[in-house]
């Protein structure tokens, strides 16, 4: 029902930014909830943020504090996750995942097994 394709991820110095793009197709592309999670080597894959649909309710973890900002613009059924103030423990693959009736920041919406739809991953590094 959603394909997702991740970009946006490369190598940058610790105090840099990235922005990362989650493009959406399908019937549900544009409707569904769309999360950021982050996998790093040995470490389970964990929730960065989850934003709705219509883009109005937005979730972010504690471990963001205040320095990722999760936004939508559906015209181009796409999510963004600007990460700004970035450290090497932010080293990992990126993946956004598509969920239907999800609501952010309820339990269920931090959950990897909530969501059905994943794209391939984008890897972030960043050097000290």
């Amino acid at each position: 029902q959603v394909q997702l394709v991740e970009s946006g991820g490369g190598l940058v110095q610790a105090g840099g930014s990235l922005r990362l793009s989650c493009t959406a197709s399908g019937r549900k592309a544009t409707t569904s909830a769309i999360a950021w999670f982050r996998q790093a080597p040995g470490k389970d894959r964990e929730n960065l943020a989850v934003i709705s649909g219509p883009g109005n309710i937005r979730y972010y973890a504690d471990i963001t504090k205040g320095r990722f900002t999760i936004s939508r613009d559906n015209d181009k059924a796409t999510v963004y996750l600007q990460m700004d103030s970035l450290k090497p423990e932010d080293t990992a693959v990126y993946y956004c995942a598509a969920g239907i009736g999800v609501i952010p920041g309820n339990v269920a919406s931090r959950s990897v097994a909530t969501y059905d739809h994943w794209g391939q991953g984008t890897q972030v590094t960043v050097t000290s």
